[in-house]
């Protein structure tokens, strides 16, 4: 029986929501150059999988952190999965911006938290793990503990896992790399040769480039 990670890894595979190019690579918020991007935001132009997603993140907290108040959503690419998820266990949601908003009341947190609340973070995606810990920093300061965070993927990088486990957050995920590399090459979405560059890539993916 296929487990969670390789189920959605095929889903994400079938919509062409893994991009490979190593001729031309990607370049990341964070500056790195990658030949691999995954864009699961495209997950939410497909309804059965949008509702997909919805009903694995939402069933992921009702295992691990039950004593949830609130989901808040990581600017921009989890607001959407995170109200999703936020009205299908009838909970309050609020999301947080990267900056404080420039204007009006300068919020960087949209929506409303007491004090106290427990709160799961929805992540569409994790490299570095830096943003979505800024937006648990957020939170915390907000006054309330961040009990969990749940994203669709993750790269699964050494420097984020220490981030994390530094920040104390238990970061849980849909799928990861490792899941989706190994679909991509069964099913020849890949090649021997792009797991190559994918594989030097993963040596040192913040000092990586083509050529050099």
């Amino acid at each position: 029986m296929k487990n969670l990670e390789r189920i959605f890894a095929e889903k994400l595979l079938k919509i062409k929501a893994i991009k490979l190019q190593p001729s031309n690579p990607f370049t990341w918020a964070s500056g790195w150059k990658s030949p691999f991007y995954c864009d699961n935001r495209k997950t939410l132009s497909y309804p059965s999988l949008r509702n997909f997603v919805k009903i694995e993140i939402s069933r992921l907290i009702l295992e691990r952190f039950s004593a949830v108040d609130a989901i808040a959503g990581v600017a921009t690419g989890a607001i959407p999965q995170g109200a999703l998820v936020a009205d299908e266990l009838n909970l309050p949601f609020v999301y947080v911006r990267s900056s404080p908003k420039d204007h009006g009341l300068e919020n960087l947190i949209e929506g409303e938290l007491r004090p106290g609340m427990k709160v799961v973070v929805v992540e569409d995606l994790v490299s570095t793990g830096g943003s979505s810990l800024k937006a648990v920093e957020a939170i915390r300061r907000d006054g309330c503990e961040v009990i969990g965070m749940i994203a669709a993927f993750t790269y699964g990088f050494d420097v984020a896992e220490k981030a994390f486990k530094a920040a104390r957050v238990n970061l849980v995920t849909l799928t990861n790399y490792e899941a989706v590399l190994d679909v991509a090459l069964k099913t020849e979405y890949i090649t021997p040769d792009d797991v190559q560059v994918l594989a030097e890539w993963r040596k040192d993916p913040a000092n990586w480039d083509l050529g050099k």
